[in-house]
């Protein structure tokens, strides 16, 4: 088949998401190997944000493409209420994989359901109904988690599951809640409790956060926030719920973004990196607990196509290669790299307002002016960053662009020489941004 007759059929009988199919102008692709994919023509891009934050191990890995082809010819599918190898030996791996307590999983198709099945678990398990959310989220597409999501993306689809109560961040996007980390922490945690007594305490079944922040901004929590969350949810009896969808399986340079906080959740949920989006798979990781009330209580949650014998044995032959190739080290050993040329970039380029980075999760936000204002208003895309993207794509670089910033978070197996490369293409482009640059 021609490229434009794939791009004009997927444009005529599917829908994209978050776009307006007459609008949307996809990208085509034919094959994706370590860090890069090609289009049919044989263009080569360099995958700057391993697809959705997602291809962890990098494209095409021949010990998970030999795993999977090999779990083809044993069991690929049987209901859920089975018993199989494949679900025992992913069970127990897992279980040895996340810290602390986490020993016990749900099998789930992605991170939305995970997230689902994880407010559905906290209700149940605690009695009460409301659930605590931050406004710079995004928990997933299903009904209830928009609901959880606290950015834009929610607005149309309410009004939706009741129960949500929004707060702010301690990166709140336009004001300071303090200077330092230790302002930072306490003052938001001041203002968190007192949202607790406005809603009782009594009425909180769970809290859930992005352990960091990830599409609102790739935003770490600042020093001392999480143990101090963990220890003021735990003075209500409200549990605690981890989105590591994104952060997890080494993006930030270590197995959970969590552990940066020297904490252990009540909860996890997970997706993306479990099977480096080789296959649809999510998990809800549960404390003992947690996982003891459901030894004697019935858990309200299930779908036909969960605990899927092929995702579970795509899941293990993905940890084992992260296991390895040590991947979580590598990941921390290649943040440091890329910290450094981010810092270069912000020293360079007066468009650069603020650049973050953990691990290999980092983002380049960008300025409209000398005196470092936002470029872009919450919820809105400038010209220019429609200019930038097309810069990057025709440069042979793929990467995420939201509002006013764009994101680097290539696959942890990525080298140097690649990180590099990547960045002297950014290099090019802020070029373009400082040329806009009001006075």
């Amino acid at each position: 088949m021609e490229t434009h007759e794939i791009i004009e059929l997927c444009k005529k009988h599917t829908l994209y998401n978050w776009s307006a199919s007459h609008h949307v102008d996809p990208l085509p692709v034919a094959r994706a190997e370590g860090v890069y994919f090609w289009t049919p023509e044989g263009k080569r891009f360099l995958d700057f944000n391993s697809q959705l934050m997602s291809v962890h191990i990098g494209h095409n890995h021949p010990k998970v493409v030999a795993a999977m082809k090999q779990a083809l010819d044993e069991l690929i599918y049987i209901y859920p209420g089975a018993a199989t190898r494949q679900r025992a030996e992913l069970g127990q791996l897992l279980a040895s994989f996340v810290p602390g307590d986490i020993n016990t999983f749900f099998f789930t198709l992605g991170g939305a359901d995970a997230n689902e099945h994880a407010l559905r678990a906290a209700r149940q398990y605690t009695g009460r109904y409301k659930i605590l959310s931050r406004y710079r989220s995004y928990h997933g597409g299903t009904n209830a988690t928009m609901q959880l999501t606290g950015e834009p993306r929610r607005w149309v689809n309410e009004p939706g599951m009741p129960g949500v109560v929004h707060v702010m961040d301690p990166e709140p996007y336009h004001f300071s809640f303090g200077r330092t980390d230790a302002e930072k922490t306490q003052a938001n945690l001041r203002y968190l409790e007192e949202v607790i007594m406005y809603e009782g305490p009594q009425n909180i079944a769970a809290m859930i956060i992005e352990s960091v922040t990830g599409t609102n901004g790739i935003l770490p929590p600042p020093a001392g926030y999480l143990k101090g969350l963990r220890a003021l949810l735990d003075k209500y009896d409200i549990l605690l719920i981890c989105d590591e969808v994104m952060s997890g399986f080494g993006r930030t340079g270590k197995r959970f973004a969590f552990e940066h906080g020297d904490i252990v959740p009540d909860m996890v949920t997970m997706a993306k990196g479990l099977t480096s989006s080789y296959f649809p798979l999510g998990a809800l990781g549960v404390s003992d607990k947690v996982a003891a009330f459901y030894q004697e209580n019935e858990f309200w949650g299930g779908m036909t196509y969960n605990s899927h014998p092929l995702g579970l044995a795509t899941s293990k032959a993905v940890l084992n290669v992260f296991l390895e190739e040590d991947l979580v080290a590598r990941a921390e050993k290649m943040g440091t790299v890329m910290a450094a040329l981010l810092k270069e970039l912000a020293e360079k380029h007066p468009s650069v307002r603020e650049v973050r980075s953990v691990g290999l999760f980092g983002i380049v936000e960008l300025a409209k002016n000398a005196a470092g204002d936002y470029l872009a208003a919450y919820n809105e895309t400038p010209p220019i960053m429609e200019t930038l993207r097309a810069f990057f794509l025709e440069e042979g670089l793929y990467t995420y662009i939201r509002w006013g910033a764009f994101m680097c978070n290539p696959p942890l197996c990525i080298t140097e020489e690649q990180l590099r490369e990547g960045f002297a293409i950014f290099d090019r482009a802020l070029d373009l941004v400082d040329a806009t640059l009001e006075k």
